[in-house]
């Protein structure tokens, strides 16, 4: 049986390259997966290994002392385990280019003290000696074209500052390496901008030969109480260990969203496998009987076709790991050609990995082969002798449909007792979701009768090709139905996704119309702190007639001394720069020691407009605040806000999030001008006006979508090789049947049209199932959303609908043009003769 299974695989080669590239494509999406995590997860782990390699102890504050003195430092420099000690200090520093632009991403833009050249060895130039001088890493320097005697503008909390580059250094820094910038200043400079003098973040301890880790982190440890109590150490090994950890951590969900897009290929791969072995079975009848007419048992032929599902897999298996390899290193470049930077490393397949491939491969083929491979083996052995198929039963066709209905009420129920869960209700959505998918699924061969039906007006342009189109189409429901499944499930994701997305991207706007009077909102790259000099310089401009800065700080409010977030805000300014919706009081009570609060911190608190309720500052100190209104919060503000005269004096360091201006012409090009002058046009700060903060997060939603539609690609790709594949075994069955066609006067443009139409017409069918189910779950998700986004409501992108059919449509006539143009070359007496 072994050799019979080789035989036929080896027959059917050509029939069953397209289910190989199927599962090709789904394991190498796996593989590729894999691969690349793999590779930088080394890469960065070895750099990060690679940086902390001079560091055998480190000593790091607490929370509630978040800094390090210069005594600790003199006194851990003197333990006899000591090589020796050095103290840094760093923090968030936004560097321009040349051009006045931002340089990396800002999230890893930072400037830090000079630890000596054991740590940062200068490849030019010195290290800075004074307040105006600093050093940049060899990659940023290269990146902006910047020269040892160069000015370099810069900013770290605000205000641009002017420096001279005075050296140019080398640094296994793996934030630098992974596309970050490092900028040095010398140490007062820096404790100065990003501590207090005389204090350091952190202090780090190389041990003097024959000095364990662990044995200079004793002697610390013993010392350690009497200069920073709470503060704690680590060993240099320890502390690489846990970034690794992190590094793995951080690219376990980055590998776990890839892995579910490949896992939907491979789904959408299962249905075109299921399909090409049901048609091969189909057209082997005889042979299966023969077989099992000279003895062969029905454990016999499932195993015999079983033995070729395994083959099938085991080459698409080791080619998509090969492929998987190639998808890898191809993203590895395109990071690199978008402008991220990654740590050098090689290539690592692990052993994980190809056991991976092999086992998806032959695992989902074997799967998916396993009913063909059960009904082959049920064929009567004197009924397939004499070509009579048994078609499906009425009883199995009445089970198939009560089962669909069945299985399709039940997730349409979930899915509707999802949305109206305030909370916990994405589970059951996604369990009705996928409860619906599949009920579908089972009823679309009774589907596709009725909608295929009603697409005959469309086809009577056509004439005898549209029809002939038409009836092949509802031939066979089960093998359309599985053909159309396959890209039902691709267009249902990407239209559910577009639909949230639009909805998302209208209801943000709504909101930044609906709830800011400001004209412009001023804030970091990073998102972190603005110095309040900002405010200070933009409340002086002529052009601003109101302006607020927006501070948070901590607190314990309430009897119970629950954790509340407080937002200082200038209490004369901040009615002419949001419009906030009071179910009591008002924004006019704001002041002194009156706050307002969000309902939902109201209702959580249980406060009420009038009451007084204790406070506990984030500096220790205690006091009472009134309770002036309740407004309804939204994305841009909520919580407690209180004046900042209030909350300034209990705030370690005085910083603002963001800052509101109105401005006495509204927005305009020199408007914003101003503005940005007025703040040294700082790269580090963004000066948006409502359009620009829509926009913003309207781009990340439509950069999220467009990422997704690419990973959805393959699953579309993979429907469209089933499209490919059904045609072209079903112009193999057909062979007879069109070289009738073909004798009574069918030339061979019309053979082609009506294997084209046909194609159109599944695909179609699978876009109008796979959009209204993605319309359906775009709208139960919203419903979800709408609870925490008030101004969301569902909008139809219709543009978007029509584009996704007008593509299913393109799909269909690709699909189409190989088997079109096999069916027209068929030999007509040839294709006669056929059985």
């Amino acid at each position: 049986m072994f050799r019979t299974a080789l035989r036929n695989v080896l027959a059917h080669k050509a029939r069953l390259l397209m289910t190989v590239l199927a599962v090709m494509l789904g394991v190498s999406f796996v593989a590729g997966t894999l691969v690349f995590t793999d590779t930088i997860g080394d890469a960065f782990k070895k750099s990060s290994a690679k940086s902390h390699r001079s560091v055998s102890v480190a000593i790091t504050p607490d929370s509630g002392s978040p800094y390090l003195s210069d005594r600790l430092l003199t006194a851990v420099r003197a333990l006899p385990g000591t090589q020796s000690a050095t103290g840094s200090v760093s923090g968030f520093t936004a560097v321009a280019d040349k051009k006045g632009k931002l340089i990396g991403s800002g999230w890893s833009t930072t400037g830090a003290n000079d630890a000596g050249a054991a740590k940062y060895p200068m490849a030019d130039g010195r290290a800075p000696r004074t307040s105006s001088e600093v050093a940049l890493d060899r990659k940023t320097a290269d990146r902006a074209g910047y020269k040892v005697g160069d000015t370099v503008r810069m900013s770290v909390d605000g205000p641009v500052l002017k420096q001279t580059v005075t050296g140019i250094f080398t640094t296994d820094d793996g934030n630098v390496a992974a596309g970050g910038s490092l900028v040095l200043f010398d140490t007062a400079t820096a404790q100065k901008l990003f501590a207090k003098p005389g204090q350091y973040s952190e202090i780090d301890l190389k041990a003097a030969a024959g000095t364990s880790q662990a044995a200079l982190k004793a002697q610390v440890d013993s010392v350690l109480p009497a200069y920073a109590k709470g503060a704690g150490t680590v060993t240099g090994q320890q502390l690489a260990d846990d970034e690794a950890k992190q590094i793995s951590s951080s690219l376990s969900g980055f590998n776990t969203a890839l892995l579910a897009f490949a896992g939907i290929a491979l789904f959408v791969g299962i249905f075109i496998i299921a399909n090409t072995f049901t048609m091969l079975v189909a057209q082997r009848t005889k042979e299966l009987a023969l077989l099992r007419a000279v003895g062969a048992s029905r454990r016999q032929v499932t195993r015999s076709v079983l033995i070729e599902a395994l083959l099938v897999g085991l080459v698409a298996g080791v080619s998509g790991l090969a492929l998987g390899i190639g998808i890898a290193v191809g993203m590895r470049a395109l990071l690199g050609a978008t402008g991220a930077t990654l740590p050098d490393g090689a290539l690592i397949v692990q052993p994980m990995t190809v056991v991976a491939a092999l086992a998806v491969g032959v695992g989902v083929t074997v799967l998916a082969a396993w009913l063909p491979a059960r009904r082959a083996a049920k064929i009567p052995p004197v009924a397939a002798m004499s070509s009579v198929h048994a078609p499906a039963t009425t009883k199995g066709l009445v089970v198939r449909n009560t089962l669909g209905a069945v299985v399709s009420a039940a997730g349409i129920a979930l899915v509707l007792a999802a949305t109206g869960m305030k909370d916990g209700g994405n589970a059951p959505m996604g369990a009705g979701a996928a409860l619906l998918l599949v009920g579908v699924f089972i009823l679309t061969p009774l589907l596709s009768r009725p909608v295929i039906a009603a697409a005959g007006p469309l086809l009577r342009p056509f004439g005898i090709t549209g029809k002939l189109a038409r009836q092949n189409s509802v031939r066979n429901p089960r093998r359309t139905a599985a053909t159309a499944s396959a890209l039902m499930i691709g267009l249902t994701l990407i239209t559910g996704l577009t639909v949230i997305a639009t909805s998302v991207q209208s209801a943000i706007n709504k909101m930044a119309t609906d709830s800011l009077k400001a004209d412009y909102q001023i804030s970091m790259a990073n998102f972190r702190d603005l110095s309040p000099d900002v405010e200070k310089k933009l409340s002086r401009m002529d052009q601003v007639t109101a302006s607020s800065g927006l501070r948070n700080s901590m607190s314990e409010m309430g009897s119970h001394g629950n954790t509340a977030y407080l937002t200082g805000v200038d209490a004369g300014s901040i009615g002419k720069l949001v419009r906030l919706g009071f179910s009591s009081g008002s924004l006019g009570t704001l002041g002194g020691r009156t706050a307002v609060v969000d309902s939902d911190t109201a209702k959580q608190q249980g406060w009420k407009t009038g009451e007084t309720v204790p406070v506990v500052y984030d500096d220790g100190k205690k006091g009472r605040l009134t309770i002036g209104g309740v407004y309804k919060g939204n994305e841009l503000l909520s919580g407690v806000l209180v004046d900042e005269a209030t909350l300034a004096p209990h705030m370690e360091k005085v910083a603002d999030m963001k800052v509101l201006v109105k401005t006495a012409g509204g927005p305009s090009t020199a408007t914003k001008d101003a503005i940005e002058k007025a703040l040294g046009d700082n790269p580090a700060v963004k000066v948006q006006d409502k359009a620009a903060i829509s926009q913003e997060i309207s781009s990340f939603i439509g950069l999220l979508l467009n990422i997704l539609y690419g990973l959805l690609a393959m699953a579309v790709l993979v429907a469209v090789l089933g499209v490919v594949n059904t045609l072209a075994m079903s112009v193999f069955e057909r062979s007879h049947e069109i070289g009738m066609l073909r004798a009574i006067g069918l030339d061979r443009s019309a053979v082609k049209r009506m294997v084209r139409l046909e194609s159109l017409i599944i695909s179609l069918f699978g876009a109008v199932l796979g959009i209204g189910l993605g319309v359906f779950f775009g709208w139960a998700a919203g419903q979800l959303i709408a609870g925490s986004l008030d101004t969301y409501a569902m909008v139809l992108p219709w543009a978007r609908i029509g584009l996704f059919l007008a593509l299913a449509a393109l799909v269909g006539v690709l699909a189409a043009l190989w088997p079109a143009r096999r069916a027209a070359r068929l030999h007509m007496l040839g294709s006669i003769k056929a059985e």
